[in-house]
């Protein structure tokens, strides 16, 4: 398994152990998680290293796990291989989907640009075209490289929604879970806390990985919870889960300012994936859903932060949304305003 020691591969390693595979556990840092036991082998590798990864698989393997392919390079150092893995499983993105205007994740800071989906997504929408220039564009292009393989290397490509649990460098729960540490009791939500971002828990996607092993075959599937809640429900569960209380003002339409209203989930239009397919092909059943899921989450962020800034604590999450993340001096200063405004 290549990647295993991310957030999805921790799950994905323990989940096929389980199901009686032996398993090799790649990283850079060629570490381990306790929870896997002796029996896993843990490697380290850099993938982009000439030779390196046709070196270590050695006489082949069963099934590759790929969590960190990214690029269409990435599929062609996987396709190589065909004749020596018998089959695939590679992790992409709902990022891929385009509307029937054009409109996907990369237009979302554009004006009107919020795609609007159908609801659910299934997989057969349209995608954005293949190229190098977006997250979006690289994912598609690797998905066109790695079914081209065809009969060669089978591979099964799991369009993950919302990464959510432990071990997660960019955690959207971090928005309500920081500020409940913080003692904040006031939240504001864009879009009427009703944005949907469909999630998709470590161990849901674990064992969509472990079925998909079990059953090789060349074909995209969305990766998905069991269910898609709104903005406001996830901000209801979190408070639930820390025993707390916080007063929510609700927003109609887009965040009125920078720092106010805006969330990692906040969009003009909901994302919900139609897991259909994966049921029929797979046999999925989830593991579990979003707020049974949330204690071992928020636990985990807690442990994170605990005596450390978030940007330390998290540096992608800050790179990816910067400082208005919790800027509660732009919040408070604009609910001032709003308090005072005449409404109907």
């Amino acid at each position: 398994m290549l990647g295993a020691t991310g957030q999805i591969g921790r799950a994905a390693v323990s989940a096929l152990v389980r199901d009686g595979w032996e398993v090799t556990a790649v990283s850079r840092g060629g570490g381990r998680d306790d929870r896997w036991g002796d029996g896993v082998r843990a490697l380290a590798l850099d993938r982009d290293e000439e030779g390196a990864l046709e070196s270590a698989l050695g006489e082949g393997c069963d099934v590759l796990v790929d969590m960190v392919a990214f690029s269409p390079a990435h599929a062609r150092q996987l396709r190589s291989l065909s004749g020596r893995v018998g089959s695939a499983v590679v992790i992409s993105s709902g990022a891929v989907y385009e509307d029937d205007r054009g409109r996907s994740f990369d237009t979302q800071a554009e004006p009107d640009g919020f795609p609007r989906y159908p609801v659910p997504l299934p997989e057969t929408q349209p995608t954005v075209a293949p190229g190098d220039t977006t997250y979006g564009t690289r994912k598609v292009a690797l998905e066109h490289e790695l079914l081209a393989a065809g009969d060669a290397l089978p591979v099964t490509l799991l369009r993950a929604g919302a990464v959510h649990g432990p071990y997660c460098r960019t955690p959207r729960e971090l928005y309500f879970v920081k500020r409940l540490l913080d003692g904040r009791g006031l939240r504001v939500l864009a879009y009427g806390g009703g944005s949907r971002f469909h999630p998709l828990h470590v161990t849901n996607a674990a064992e969509l990985i472990r079925l998909a092993a079990r059953r090789p075959g060349s074909r995209v599937l969305n990766a998905a919870d069991p269910e898609a809640p709104t903005v406001a429900e996830i901000g209801a569960a979190i408070d639930a889960v820390l025993g707390r209380e916080t007063e929510t003002v609700l927003v109609d339409g887009p965040p009125p300012e920078e720092g106010v209203g805006d969330t990692p989930w906040s969009g003009a239009h909901p994302v919900v994936y139609d897991m259909t397919a994966a049921e029929q092909e797979l046999g999925y059943r989830p593991v579990t859903g979003y707020v049974e899921s949330l204690p071992g989450t928020v636990e985990w962020l807690a442990g994170e932060l605990a005596g450390r800034d978030w940007r330390e604590a998290f540096p992608k999450m800050a790179r990816n949304y910067g400082e208005a993340l919790f800027d509660y001096a732009a919040e408070d200063a604009w609910r001032a305003r709003y308090d005072r405004s005449p409404r109907a």
